[in-house]
C-alpha cells in the first residue's frame, strides 16, 4: 500500500528526531575535550562536506531575493540557534534550556499565523503544546523542582526558540523554489559556517586536530556532523516540505524523550516516575497536536 506523502513527511520526521535526540550522548562526550563552539563548527563543517559528497552538484545563483533568504535560513538555524543554545547552557541549567526549547513550535505557530497564512493551528494544536510543554518540565527536572533562574541564560534560550522558529519559516518559503532539497540544505549550512566565523574569534576557537585520533572523538563528531547535522536536517527540511513547518515543529517534544531513554541505556542516569509521567503527557500533546487544523483566517 502506497503512503501518502504526508505520512511520509510524519515517518521522516520521527526517524529525524530520533537521531537528534541522541545527539546528547555524542555531545557530553565530547565536551571533555572541546568547547562547544568548535563542537559546533566541526560538526557543520563537516555536513556541509558530507552534502557535497551525497549531492555533487553546484546550485547555481538564484538571485538576490531568494539568497538573502537562503542567508537567513542559515543565520537562524545554523549559527545563531545553537550558538546561542550552547552559550545560554554556560550561564543557566540545562533543565532551564530544555523547558524553555519546548517553547519552539509555539513560536513556529505564531509567526506561521504572519508568514504562511495557509497553516493556521486549531484550539487542539495549541492545547497539545500546553500538554507537551507540561510534560517537558516533568522530564526536564526529572523530579528536582527547583527552578533556578538566571535572566541572561534564560533570554539566550528563549532567543534560541525564536531563531529556531524563524528558520522553521524560512525553510517553508524556501522549499516553494523547487530547488534540490540537499543542494539547498547545504547553502544553508555554507551561510551558517560562514556568519559563525566571527564566533570562531570570539569563544577562541582552537583546531587542535590531534584531538580526532581518538576513536571515540572521532566517532562522534562524524555522527554529529554526517548523521545529525547533514542527513538530518535534509530529512527535516523535506519533512517540512511535505507537511508543514508548524505540523512538523511540534515533534521537537519528543526529543527530550528519546534523550532520557539513551541517557538510562548509556550512560546509567535514573529514571523515575515523575520522568515517566512527563514522557506520557509530551508523547500525548504531540498525538492531540497532530489533529485537523482548522480553517483559514
Amino acid at each position: 500500500m502506497l503512503v501518502s506523502k504526508k505520512a511520509q513527511g510524519h515517518l521522516i520526521a520521527l526517524f529525524t528526531i530520533f537521531i537528534w535526540g541522541t545527539t546528547y550522548i555524542s555531545t557530553k562526550v565530547l565536551l571533555a575535550e572541546f568547547k562547544p563552539i568548535e563542537i559546533l563548527f566541526f560538526r557543520f563543517m563537516l555536513g556541509y562536506f558530507t552534502l557535497w559528497i551525497l549531492a555533487p552538484h553546484f546550485l547555481s545563483w538564484q538571485g538576490i531575493r531568494k539568497e538573502l533568504l537562503f542567508m537567513a535560513a542559515g543565520f537562524c538555524g545554523v549559527t545563531c540557534y545553537f550558538l546561542c543554545e550552547n552559550i545560554a547552557l554556560t550561564y543557566t541549567t540545562a533543565s532551564n534550556v530544555g523547558v524553555i526549547a519546548s517553547l519552539a513550535p509555539v513560536f513556529t505557530a505564531i509567526l506561521a499565523m504572519f508568514f504562511l497564512q495557509a497553516e493556521t493551528p486549531s484550539l487542539r494544536f495549541y492545547i497539545g503544546c500546553l500538554l507537551a510543554v507540561f510534560g517537558v518540565v516533568l522530564i526536564s527536572f526529572n523530579g528536582k523542582f527547583v527552578l533556578s533562574l538566571n535572566p541572561l541564560g534564560d533570554f539566550l534560550a528563549v532567543v534560541a526558540c525564536l531563531f529556531w522558529a524563524g528558520y522553521s519559516i524560512l525553510t517553508k518559503k524556501s522549499s516553494s523554489f523547487d530547488c534540490n532539497i540537499i543542494l539547498l540544505t547545504r547553502r544553508f549550512f555554507f551561510y551558517g559556517l560562514i556568519l559563525m566565523l566571527p564566533a570562531l574569534y570570539l569563544f577562541n576557537f582552537e583546531w587542535g586536530l590531534v584531538r580526532f585520533y581518538k576513536p571515540v572523538n572521532m566517532l562522534n563528531i562524524l555522527f554529529l556532523g554526517v548523521g545529525a547535522s547533514a542527513i538530518c536536517f535534509v530529512s527535516w527540511n523535506y519533512a517540512v516540505k511535505l507537511v508543514g513547518a508548524v505540523k512538523i515543529s511540534i515533534y521537537i517534544y519528543l526529543v527530550p524523550i528519546i534523550t532520557i531513554i539513551s541517557a538510562v541505556l548509556i550512560l546509567k542516569e535514573p529514571f523515575n516516575l515523575i520522568a515517566a509521567v512527563g514522557t506520557l503527557l509530551t508523547l500525548s500533546g504531540v498525538v492531540l497536536s497532530q489533529g485537523k487544523r482548522s480553517k483559514k483566517l
